[in-house]
């Protein structure tokens, strides 16, 4: 490491800051997540394969397993298990032997969509926590300098997948769920 620009208090206490604030915040939306997927007997590793999946239209395990940080047989094992149940396939191309790929089925796609429709049966603290800043802003926060960190721990293409998810998943909604409608 170049020059040290901070103390190491500096360092510890910013350290220990972002694990405290980070736990609390994963614990509230761990809560909300685990909630709102209950009623589909899924876990969240699963729901997250499949919001990934739905999202990047046939991505690789490598690509869910980086995007859904978590370890590659966690994400192929976890995947195995939907397609078992009849949400997932598995394909190779021709192009590329060497990954797995996966893909929601009709009825994988069917369950997407009727779990965003059920959003607003559960509670969602984190939701909750923000209309406040959302009232007072006129939007939720952005967390632009959490991006940041992310970026420089994940890389450009974590941001990227991330950015183009969240755009696709904002086209595929078409303002139907928006609640104020």
């Amino acid at each position: 490491m170049s020059e040290q620009m901070y103390t190491t208090k500096e360092a510890m206490l910013y350290s220990q800051r972002v694990a405290q604030l980070s736990k609390a915040l994963w614990k509230a939306v761990e809560k909300d997540w685990q909630q709102w997927i209950k009623p589909y007997d899924l876990n969240i590793n699963e729901h997250h394969i499949l919001w990934i999946s739905y999202h990047l239209k046939g991505a690789s395990i490598s690509d869910v397993a980086k995007f859904g940080v978590m370890h590659v047989s966690t994400a192929f094992n976890f995947s195995k298990k939907l397609e078992e149940r009849g949400y997932l396939t598995f394909s190779k191309r021709n192009d590329d032997k060497r990954n797995t790929y996966v893909e929601l089925t009709t009825d994988g796609v069917e369950l997407i969509l009727k779990m965003n429709e059920n959003y607003h049966q559960t509670q969602h603290s984190i939701l909750e926590g923000s209309l406040a800043l959302k009232d007072l802003y006129g939007r939720f926060p952005d967390f632009l300098d959490v991006m940041a960190v992310i970026r420089n721990i994940y890389g450009e293409d974590f941001i990227d997948i991330f950015e183009r998810s969240f755009q696709n998943f904002n086209y595929t909604l078409e303002d139907k769920t928006d609640i104020n409608a």
